[in-house]
């Protein structure tokens, strides 16, 4: 998997490297010892005793944990392959009873290690060291230093020995392997090619570090970055079709896209530099916007990305966009150029400096001694180059399907075939991610249910300014009382004012009722947005979508009335491509059969004539099916131009062009509405958000206001007892509660009568409303984040200064020190209204609603719900 260099010196140095394939114990020496004792002599046996033990020690060094240094694994990987071919040339390895049939090589997957191949010949033993030979060298290409010049020239050099490991096997073993029945993904040709180009990539991207280092020209550090982002293109193409779009996870899929993208935005901007000193300033413009256009795109799908890499592409994105911005200027006033479109610029030069690395000398087991008795070599290179005859038969046939298949597709797509038909039958599709979003608007409720949602807001802001008109009330009924007190007592009446107390409750609770006010005017924007707009987003509630595209209908007068005719012979044209494509199919299938079945072996170690008679009559085989595939082929391309004509008669009959055009403007309309449904809906998300948020704050003072009053009255009542027993001239010696003018009560005495004192005062419980996805907390975490964030612009034109929905806690945000107001706090006093952390303790709940609710909620899904 994805391992990151830990000296990497760049943000964009992070690469990937593969995990070797895992494997179960094979027993190898007992089996070929008896096919030697039996099929020669004993003699023979003993005599190659030392080679069993080599090729049993090889097999065990590689069941074993991975040797301490990659070096090490590495040889260990090149030797064993070695011995595996001059096995392979001497010891048939199959379920034959004649054959070595007791060995069974267990391979599991690199990727998707759950999923295993065990086969009984040694092809699949062969595709797999050679797969881990590949994923060893891409491990030492990583423990180099990249920070230097010389760690980056040794990380080429072993990603392009990878590269050389991958394109081996996909060449001279993952057919075989395949062809033996139950291959891994890993193995096969796909992900072979694709692991070549990605470490070619790496290599690539290695010169291309080198390159920024020494200081080269931007025209020749802008071709070398185009390069590096072509190889990482070629194997995300690999990766985004079967069987490798299923088998790696979005990680591989993401740094692979990403690098791609990285490297193509790197070339325009080394190659604007150069444009720049050429001053062609209108093609800097186009390549400049190219590349920022790709980063900003890139962004979209870089869900798993390392860190690393998306920091690399901000850093690019800064600098694109600082030199767009200055010949954007420069254009402007000085070169008044015509800015062509990015469309119509050639492609970007590119220079490549890396290839894989031929294996074929560095595992060359021509050489090689081992079993060399037991085999004439003079059989062992004939069976190779037979072998090399065969695979070149059947990968160049292979090609040419594959070639053919894909010709199919890409004429079908230009000619909108087999769309058209599909459309004038009903078959309406919408592309596969359009589709999506669409359902996934349909499934939130869709434009319909927005009117729920904007009441959902009309009664959180109904609910909030409810409990502040209580509060109000509360404070207001607690001072008229005082000043009747003050009043009738005068000058014995010592207590301070309830105005002096209450100044900075009531300086939040003006706070509060702005807050509320500014957040109304927001909830207006939202809701004018959503009348101005309901006729475009309309098409959203369409069920199913479908049946808001357009259709493709008959032509409303016919001179010859032969529509049917042409569309019934389109169709047919349609089925004999697909019956071809069968056939391509089929014939693919007997070329792999005819290879796994192909034995040479026996006859080369028996004949006494000449090799290349024997090559020529067993390749002369083969020569059938490639008559057939190229027959084939002749039949597709004449069927293809038969199709052509048929299709320009049917576009002239039907006018596709304007169902064409009438289908794609329906397209951007629906793209247009999801877009503005998805900005409506995440203003209102951040609406319903502050209210809950303010309204935990509104609470959280009426609990203070309610306190202070229960304690002011609990010290009226004894402050007025106390002056009439002085104004009926009584005379107390203990004087100990005089001091209880000027103090409030402590605060167990008053926690003793408050919940008493509450019950007595408090109105009728409204029901509670709470976000079902916001369970209730104990403590209160900050606000959100403003409605309109600087991610999301507002559609309702606020200005940038301005907040659509303001923060409580920042506007009410108190400073710790203590407030003096002659008396000791008030029992609930906690310092400044709203501390999220202090909340955090689990003692005080979130309160519900103290007001009484002048009508039943009238929607208890969605965003609240009743307690």
């Amino acid at each position: 998997m994805a391992t990151p260099s830990a000296s990497s010196s760049s943000a964009s140095n992070i690469m990937l490297a593969i995990f070797e394939k895992k494997t179960t114990s094979v027993e190898l020496y007992r089996p070929l010892r008896n096919y030697i004792a039996f099929n020669y002599s004993e003699r023979e046996a003993q005599n190659l005793e030392d080679d069993l033990q080599t090729l049993k020690q090889y097999r065990a060094d590689l069941e074993r944990t991975p040797d301490p240094t990659p070096t090490a694994r590495r040889d260990l990987l090149q030797n064993y392959f070695k011995a595996l071919c001059l096995v392979e040339t001497r010891f048939p390895i199959s379920p034959d009873k004649d054959h070595v049939n007791t060995v069974t090589f267990t391979w599991f997957d690199a990727f998707k290690p759950k999923q295993k191949a065990a086969q009984q010949n040694i092809h699949l033993e062969k595709a797999a060291v050679l797969f881990n030979l590949g994923a060893v060298y891409s491990q030492i290409g990583l423990t180099y230093d990249r920070a230097t010049v010389d760690g980056r020239r040794l990380a080429s050099h072993a990603f392009i020995a990878a590269a050389g490991a991958f394109a081996y096997l996909r060449d001279n073993a993952a057919t075989k392997a395949a062809i033996g029945g139950g291959a891994t993904v890993d193995v096969g040709v796909e992900c072979a090619g694709m692991l070549e180009r990605l470490m070619l990539a790496q290599a690539q991207e290695s010169v291309f570090e080198n390159t920024i280092a020494k200081g080269s020209t931007p025209g020749v550090c802008a071709k070398i970055s185009r390069q590096v982002g072509l190889y990482y293109e070629e194997a995300l193409a690999a990766l985004n079709v079967a069987p490798l779009n299923q088998h790696f996870d979005k990680g591989w899929i993401s740094h692979v896209q990403l690098k791609a993208v990285l490297f193509y935005a790197e070339a325009c901007y080394r190659y604007s530099l150069e444009l720049h000193e050429k001053e062609e300033i209108a093609e800097e413009i186009a390549r400049l916007r190219s590349g920022v256009s790709a980063l900003t795109e890139s962004k979209k799908s870089s869900k798993g990305a390392p860190a690393q890499l998306l920091d690399a592409i901000s850093k690019l994105e800064v600098n694109i966009n600082r030199n767009l911005e200055r010949a954007m200027k420069e254009n402007d006033r000085v070169y008044l150029m015509r800015v062509p479109s990015p469309s119509s610029l050639p492609p970007l030069p590119a220079f490549s400096m890396v290839k894989s690395m031929a294996m074929s000398e560095v595992l060359d087991a021509s050489k090689e001694k081992m079993f060399a008795s037991l085999v004439p070599d003079s059989s062992a290179k004939a069976l190779s180059r037979y072998t090399e005859m065969v695979d070149d038969v059947i990968r160049t046939q292979a090609e040419k399907l594959q070639q053919a298949s894909e010709l199919t597709r890409v004429r079908l797509k230009e000619m909108d075939l087999p769309d058209s038909i599909l459309a004038l039958e009903g078959n309406f599709t919408l592309p596969t991610e359009l589709k999506e979003d669409v359902e996934a608007v349909q499934i939130s409720g869709g434009p319909a249910g927005l009117e729920a949602e904007l009441q959902q807001l009309r009664d959180l802001r109904r609910v909030n300014q409810e409990i502040l008109v209580q509060i109000e009330e509360l404070l207001q009924k607690e001072a008229r009382e005082d000043a009747q007190f003050r009043g009738q007592f005068g000058t014995r009446w010592t207590r301070p004012q309830s105005s002096t107390l209450t100044k900075n409750l009531q300086d939040r609770l003006n706070r509060f009722a702005a807050n509320l006010k500014q957040a109304a005017e927001s909830d207006g924007r939202i809701e004018r947005s959503v009348r101005e707009h309901s006729a475009l987003m309309s098409i959203l509630d369409r069920r199913p979508i479908e049946s808001a595209l357009p259709s493709l209908a008959r032509p409303i007068m016919s001179l010859d009335a032969n529509e049917d005719a042409v569309v019934g012979a389109l169709k047919q044209s349609l089925r004999q491509l697909e019956t071809l494509g069968a056939q391509r199919a089929g014939l693919e299938d007997m070329l792999k059969e005819m290879k796994r079945k192909d034995d040479i072996l026996p006859k080369l170690m028996t004949s006494t004539g000449s090799y290349e008679d024997l090559f020529r009559k067993e390749i002369s085989k083969y020569d059938r099916i490639s008559e057939d595939i190229a027959h084939n082929i002749e039949a597709q391309e004449q069927l293809l131009l038969q199709i052509q004509a048929q299709n320009d008669d049917f576009s002239a009959i039907f006018n596709l062009e304007d169902y064409k055009a009438s289908r794609e403007k329906c397209y951007k309309q629906i793209q247009a509405a999801i877009a503005k449904f998805r900005e409506i809906k995440e203003n209102i998300n951040e609406g319903l958000k502050f209210y809950v948020t303010l309204q935990d704050a509104i609470t959280n003072v009426k609990q203070q206001c309610s306190d202070f009053v229960m304690t002011r009255n609990i010290q009226c009542r004894e402050m007025t007892e106390d002056v009439q027993r002085h104004m009926a001239g009584l005379n107390f010696q203990d004087n100990k509660n005089a001091g209880a003018y000027n103090n409030y009560p402590s605060v167990g005495h008053q926690n003793q009568r408050s919940n008493s004192q509450q019950q007595a005062d408090s109105r009728p419980q409204a029901p509670y409303y709470q976000p079902p996805e916001q369970p209730t907390m104990p403590g209160y975490g900050p606000p959100p984040p403003a409605y309109s964030s600087p991610q999301v612009p507002s559609p309702y034109h606020v200005p940038p200064t301005s907040v659509p929905y303001p923060h409580p806690q920042a506007q009410q945000q108190q400073s710790h020190a203590s407030h003096e107001y002659g008396q000791p706090a008030y029992p609930g006093w906690r310092g400044p209204y709203y501390n999220a952390h202090a909340q955090q303790s689990g003692s005080h709940p979130r309160p519900p609603y103290t007001i009484p609710a002048p009508y039943p909620p009238p929607h208890q899904s969605g965003y609240y719900k009743q307690q």
